[in-house]
């Protein structure tokens, strides 16, 4: 999402329930109105999206609301009014909001859940069934602080409703305390067919945005489709500098200081650029690559030193040394450039390791270092463990220069880049493989073109619970954002001391502010909130392995009710069950015995479920009559696999639920060099591909339709139907039968099944054999749990690894045996169960 400009997208996508006739249906659903405002207070964005729909059939139909909005905000508020009742989401732990989340769906109720997608937090979706001829409003809020780049602040604000809206606008107003020194409106938006849609006002700190465009507009206009407006409008603005030592704003027991001098001489610099020459960085990648770099390196100021540094299987360098940038050297490398070859595998590893190794061999004082890392993809030979890698470059760089990580494509492992940049102070960007990915990649660099400061400290007196205060470098056109508590609020001054390098020499700014003198008027939390936003965003960003930090930023999480990486938003709508006649077999079933609130239906009420009576094992519940369990707890849904995870003495085994269109890490164990993935389906339940890999020389890809074997010496491709009987070194057997592959590779043993039923195919592992002193990971690595049941009347809860979890008895097709039988198991959050969240399990290769 990160282009060289701060990218608000904000997508709203209605779909229905799947039809013979999707066009017409989908006029079915009305969106009469549909409104983005946006409020911009000292750089923090307030951003709330109000959607209002209609259901012109006579019968219900289940709506999608969809939403992505950058990665750095967090989504404060969400509420569905539905039949004149509003409905708020509650943001709790992500593995409780699971849990009633799964709870509400299993009930019939119509529920949502938001929640991030791995830490980029890019999408949020969540649906409400919509009764006949009835209507229901979405509102999302979410919240975000602007950063500075090439001396500007850039609102992208994205639209495309999917049908044109009779009641469209969008609204944004920026209030600037220092006053607003430039503004400007552009975007796919800003054309001529719409031009009298926007209208933009300014005043000394205020600036207004407004764009109305009529029906007949959002039909006809340049940028739309069939389906109404599509595209984005950005919002250009700065503020006005004439303090050289910052910008201090007070209110209400916080501050926040925005510090960005300027008319500063440029300190040179030390950069080494690592460039990725593996094989998928063929064609157009590799030339827009080279393409850039021939333009950075003509942007190189005499007086800099840089190093180029390739790499695949194998590393290349230009130069051992850093060398000045004359002209001389320059042509040089533009003909060592010119000359990049894709080919090879990928060990990142070594090639950040390489450019470490090269700027300190060139240590030189009043000058900045730098480190950009341009790769497509995961490591795939050298060291892959990547744990291991970001402890390696870690411990090298030890905090003392940055590392940039430019991902290109959207293949690139692009957390673990974003990772390995904030724990070495610099940041992560994604490269689009648009037409202008040269452009964006001589954008990032004119981000740190400019070095002016070096070792920059913050210093206040008087005040407590700093965000991030001390920072490596600060670079011409950006900005310095550090907020805190006031310790005591009958303090007459806040002052700050700011001591930097400038190009060697050491440079201080004093300021201080009169809080009696204050006369900007905010809203009340507006101050406290920006400041558990930027804190919240720091713990995660820089050490989010750390529990004491984890613990801290769920605290504050949940107090602001943001949604991050470690919560989620849940709201459902609470709804009375029908009632019907129950089967003539089973008992007369209370609310009480199906584990649900007398809120949540009639007390005496019967359903229409066909039941089934427990085993004598549920007696030690202490219930003192027989329970029965409604069998309408149903197995997993269309978007997710459901797990079955056997009990350390336990008859009844535990399960979890994985969203679908995920790779997956199955079963790792580095210590012996053993790794399984696999490649959910998209749409229905199973795996369309599992792969081995073992000792960096086996290679064992199985997929719906054939199986692909290779070795250092052998390649085998095989259909499915065919018997075979392979051995080789290292312990590796394969036995493949008509429906099944057994895989042995060392004290591994693992069952690939191939399921034909309902008129769909797929595929499913089944784990034998665990090294009896191993330690495995991933999905299937969780083979020693245990449980105790805590049972509370109306919510029955286990005790696993010490913590009471809420669960549902439910059936799940075991999916390990070709007759796919149905059992039974405690349904438990991923999260629960697992102990880490699910991102840990992802990967982007199979």
């Amino acid at each position: 999402m990160d282009r060289g400009v701060l990218k608000v997208i904000l997508l709203a996508v209605f779909l229905i329930s799947a039809t013979s006739d999707p066009v017409t249906k989908t006029q079915d659903v009305n969106i009469y109105s549909f409104y983005i405002n946006s409020t911009v207070t000292s750089r923090y964005a307030t951003t709330i999206i109000t959607s209002r729909v209609a259901n012109r059939l006579n019968e219900s139909q289940e709506i999608f609301f969809e939403v992505k909005i950058p990665k750095n905000a967090f989504i404060s508020k969400f509420r569905m009014t539905i039949d004149g009742k509003s409905y708020d989401g509650v943001v709790k732990e992500k593995a409780d909001a699971q849990q009633q989340y799964s709870r509400a769906v299993s009930r019939g109720q119509s529920a949502g859940l938001i929640k991030s997608v791995g830490r980029t937090l890019e999408e949020f979706k969540t649906s409400v069934n919509v009764a006949a001829l009835s209507k229901v409003t979405f509102e999302l809020t979410y919240e975000e602080l602007l950063k500075r780049r090439l001396g500007k602040y850039e609102l992208l604000i994205n639209a495309q409703p999917m049908q044109a809206v009779k009641d469209f606008k969008i609204n944004v107003h920026i209030h600037e305390k220092p006053g607003i020194s430039f503004l400007e409106v552009k975007g796919d938006l800003s054309t001529d067919d719409l031009a009298n849609a926007i209208k933009t006002t300014r005043a000394d700190k205020d600036a207004w945005v407004t764009f109305y465009p009529t029906r007949d507009q959002q039909k006809r206009c340049k940028n739309c489709d069939k389906n109404g407006l599509k595209g984005d409008l950005l919002i250009t603005y700065d503020v006005e500098r004439q303090n050289p030592n910052g910008e201090m704003t007070v209110s209400n027991g916080y501050f926040v200081h925005n510090f960005a001098p300027s008319g500063l001489p440029r300190i040179s610099k030390n950069v080494v650029f690592i460039i990725d020459r593996s094989a998928s960085m063929g064609g157009k990648k590799m030339w827009q690559t080279r393409l850039a770099l021939l333009r950075i390196l003509s942007d190189l100021a005499e007086d800099d030193h840089f190093g180029l540094i390739t790499f695949d299987h194998q590393i290349e360098l230009w130069k051992r040394e850093l060398l000045k940038a004359t002209k001389a050297n320059l042509d040089d490398a533009k003909s060592f450039v010119k000359n990049i070859k894709d080919r090879g595998s990928t060990d990142i590893n070594a090639a950040v390791l390489e450019g470490v190794k090269m700027i300190n061999r060139h240590p030189q004082e009043g000058t900045a270092s730098i480190l950009i890392l341009l790769t497509d993809g995961d490591p795939t030979t050298g060291e892959t463990y990547l744990t291991r890698i970001l402890s390696n470059v870690r411990k090298a760089i030890g905090s003392k220069f940055p590392l940039y990580c430019l991902g290109f494509g959207y293949d690139v492992s692009f957390d673990f880049l974003t990772q390995m940049s904030l724990e070495n102070n610099g940041v992560a960007r994604r490269i689009y493989e648009d037409s202008d990915a040269d452009l964006q990649l001589q954008g990032f660099y004119n981000e740190v073109a400019v070095p002016l400061l070096t070792d920059i400290q913050l210093n206040y007196i008087g005040v407590s619970d700093l965000t991030q205060n001390n920072f490596t470098l600060y670079f011409n056109g950006s900005e310095i954002v550090v907020s805190g508590k006031i310790t005591d609020n009958n303090v007459e001054s806040i002052s700050t001391d700011v001591i930097a390098i400038s190009k060697g020499n050491k440079v201080t700014y004093h300021d201080a502010v009169i809080t009696k003198d204050v006369t900007d008027v905010l809203p009340k939390d507006f101050m406290e909130r920006l400041w558990a936003y930027l804190t919240v965003k720091q713990l995660l960003d820089k050490h989010p392995v750390q529990e004491a930090v984890k613990k801290e930023a769920l605290k504050l999480s949940l107090k602001y009710q943001f949604v991050t990486p470690l919560t989620s938003m849940f709201v459902t709508k609470p709804q009375k069950v029908g009632s019907h006649k129950i089967h003539s077999e089973a008992p007369h079933l209370t609310c009480e015995m199906l584990w649900l609130t007398p809120s949540d239906c009639d007390e005496g009420i019967t359903l229409d479920f066909p039941m089934r009576p427990v085993s004598h094992d549920d007696y030690d519940f202490q219930i003192k009559r027989p329970v029965f369990y409604a069998s309408f707890y149903l197995a997993a849904g269309e978007n997710s696999n459901r797990f079955l995870l056997a009990a350390d003495g336990q008859s009844q085994p535990l399960c979890f639920d994985v969203l679908l269109h995920h790779k997956l890490r199955l079963l790792e164990d580095s210590s012996r060099e053993f790794y399984m993935n696999g490649e959910s389906q998209t749409t229905k339940t199973g795996f369309s591909k599992i792969a081995f890999y073992y000792k960096k020389t086996h290679n064992l890809t199985i997929t719906t339709n054939s199986i692909s074997y290779r070795n250092d010496q052998d390649n085998v491709d095989l259909l499915w139907g065919q018997n075979f009987a392979l051995s080789y070194t290292d312990g590796v057997d394969l036995i493949i039968t008509h429906n099944k592959i057994n895989v042995s590779m060392g004290d591994f043993s693992v069952s690939v099944l191939l399921h034909k039923n309902d008129g769909g195919v797929y595929l499913w592992p089944a784990v034998q054999q665990y090294p009896q002193d191993g330690s495995p990971t991933g999905i299937f690595g969780k083979y020693n749990i245990s449980y105790e049941k805590a049972h509370e009347f109306n919510n029955p809860t286990l005790k696993i690894m010490d913590k009471n979890v809420n669960v549902r008895w439910v059936y799940l097709k075991d999916s390990t045996k070709h007759s796919i039988p149905n059992v039974h198991c405690w349904l438990v959050s991923f999260d629960d169960v697992m102990n880490r969240n699910i991102s840990d399990f992802i990967v982007t290769q199979i």
